[in-house]
């Protein structure tokens, strides 16, 4: 089985650096990648961050592909708990009507900040809006033209609509994709527990629908490096912080500090916040290449949406073509293995 390439970025700001470099770093990395042979490129969303810069994905996209050619971009993803799923579709149908079939629409249900921006973006909200589970569901309906209404459609239509993925760390979300015939990424460098990767994948292949088309893809922290000691140096955050809030809410923040924050003014019976291990592989061409494969091996995946870890651009670029190199060799070695057993 060949592995499938995508990138997943969030323009991380460097030292000394301001967001706009950050932003137009992300150019960069995108344009790389096409040239590297990567399948995806897609953007995140974080709001009010000094750390990451990437928080209007349906803006960096409609840039992205003007930049491109071939490329697949996308948002890893849109927090659609923030947004009318009308207007979401609408966005990506224009960017969509504007590169037919490059166009992915990936939407996760964190806020993807903490209190105040979460206030800021939804301070139009009535109370008892819409749960995310409804409003996915609506979203897919905007998107598929056959479950448009006569009187209301999500114009421009495109001639392909956008591919859309669910992004979530749990069985309950792998679920929910799988019922809705969504495509699923696993956020394994949120939540990098092998226990917890099983449970989704088997959560999505039990309730899949029968003869969908959609993919469980695994979204990880990648760092290569010409030795292993530079490429460990690279990850610095080996775990990650989840809160379980009495209500079933449950969210992932970077460190115990954003969850303290988070939960400052809540009751401690009403939540419960775990440190988790975050799933990241760091190494030579080698030793990345076996894990990588590994993984495919034992949960049947094709396609790995890689973060890196690497603020630094150009030795960002440098760790995902040894990453490319890797995965190419060891596929062509294969393929020849395969045909000379096949004579």
């Amino acid at each position: 089985m060949s592995i499938i390439l995508s990138i997943l970025d969030q323009s991380p700001v460097g030292e000394g650096e301001q967001g706009e470099q950050a932003v137009r770093n992300t150019v960069r990395l995108a344009e790389a990648a096409e040239k590297l042979g990567y399948h995806r490129f897609w953007v995140s969303e974080h709001h009010n961050s000094s750390q990451l810069a990437g928080s209007a994905p349906e803006a960096l996209i409609g840039y992205l592909l003007a930049k491109t050619s071939t490329l697949k971009i996308g948002s890893g993803g849109v927090m659609l708990q923030h947004y009318s799923p009308y207007k979401v579709a609408e966005i990506f149908h224009v960017l969509a009507s504007l590169a037919p079939n490059r166009v992915d629409l990936g939407v996760g249900k964190a806020p993807g900040g903490l209190n105040l921006s979460t206030q800021a973006l939804q301070e139009d909200f009535k109370p008892g809006h819409t749960d995310f589970s409804q409003k996915l569901l609506d979203l897919k309906a905007y998107l598929d033209s056959d479950e448009q209404t006569e009187n209301l459609k999500a114009t421009p239509i495109p001639s392909v609509v956008p591919q859309m993925f669910l992004l979530g760390g749990s069985a309950e979300s792998a679920e929910l994709a799988a019922k809705l015939g969504i495509s699923f990424v696993f956020a394994y460098f949120i939540n990098g527990e092998e226990a917890a990767l099983k449970e989704a994948r088997d959560a999505f292949d039990k309730h899949n629908l029968e003869g969908a088309n959609n993919k469980f893809l695994l979204a990880l922290t990648v760092a290569v490096a010409e030795d292993e000691e530079k490429a460990l140096s690279y990850i610095k955050h080996k775990e990650s912080v989840k809160i379980s809030f009495s209500d079933g809410r449950k969210l992932n923040v970077g460190s115990v500090e954003d969850a303290k924050e988070l939960v400052k003014d809540a009751n401690k019976a009403d939540y419960y916040i775990k440190i988790q291990k975050a799933g990241y592989i760091a190494g030579t061409k080698v030793t990345v290449s076996k894990n990588m494969i590994e993984l495919s091996r034992v949960y049947d995946i094709d396609e790995f949406i890689v973060l890196s870890p690497i603020v630094d651009i150009e030795e960002k670029i440098s760790s995902f073509r040894l990453l490319k190199e890797a995965l190419d060799t060891e596929h062509n070695f294969n393929k020849k293995n395969n045909d000379e057993v096949s004579v």
